[in-house]
């Protein structure tokens, strides 16, 4: 006869905090981007520069409070390229449907970001402590699995959002700065697609949570 037994959750994971202000500020990024997105389809280019600023700040003061305070926290890995990724998604939909952005720099940018996410899922899953149930799965107090942005991936985000708010300031500049723009298309295109090699094909990208095991009786 086959006894099902309830497995229970391995007492070694430890919770973690996770409503700290750093997180609550990338949070608040996140939640900007549907605005950001709505401006820039409305050619509301002032009040989108506007949301990329305020992007811009709480980015540096939510890394600044998590390193000054020890504010860190694996969810804080996750979230902070997870809301640099909702801007750059935003910007490559929005400025790719007005024209600004060339389609096929748009379906380059957005195919490597659908293949890490899938690959993250994969990750999270594949890292999760036993039991593997679908509640813990996305409970993330309960982290398996830190991100570990490769040199080139950061190196891509910071020439993605360069080129994205160039763009989007573009239309209220007095010059134009089309060739430049066109420059750092071409060179955003190299460094996308090298980084996305960097996660698919090479060492690196994420860092596998231990439990600790001393103190904890079996």
């Amino acid at each position: 006869m086959i006894v099902n037994q309830r497995r229970k959750p391995n007492p070694a994971v430890r919770a973690e905090k996770i409503w700290t202000i750093p997180n609550v500020l990338t949070i608040s990024r996140i939640l900007s981007c549907p605005v950001l997105g709505y401006a820039i389809l409305h050619d509301n280019f002032y009040v989108a520069t506007g949301l990329l600023v305020y992007a811009g700040l709480t980015d540096l003061v939510d890394g600044y409070l998590a390193r000054k305070y020890n504010m860190g926290s694996v969810l804080g890995s996750i979230l902070d390229p997870a809301a640099d990724k909702a801007l750059v998604t935003t910007l490559v939909v929005t400025l790719t449907a007005r024209g600004l952005v060339p389609l096929p720099l748009g379906i380059i940018i957005l195919g490597r970001d659908v293949l890490l996410s899938l690959s993250a899922f994969w990750i999270r899953w594949k890292t999760l402590p036993p039991p593997k149930t679908f509640q813990r799965y996305w409970d993330f107090s309960l982290p398996s699995a830190e991100v570990q942005p490769t040199f080139i991936s950061k190196i891509n985000t910071a020439l993605q959002l360069l080129l994205m708010g160039v763009t989007t300031v573009s239309p209220i500049l007095a010059i134009d700065i089309t060739l430049p723009l066109q420059a750092l298309q071409w060179t955003v295109a190299g460094t996308t697609i090298w980084s996305g090699l960097s996660y698919l094909v090479g060492r690196g990208g994420f860092r596998v949570i231990k439990p600790p095991t001393k103190g904890v009786r079996t």
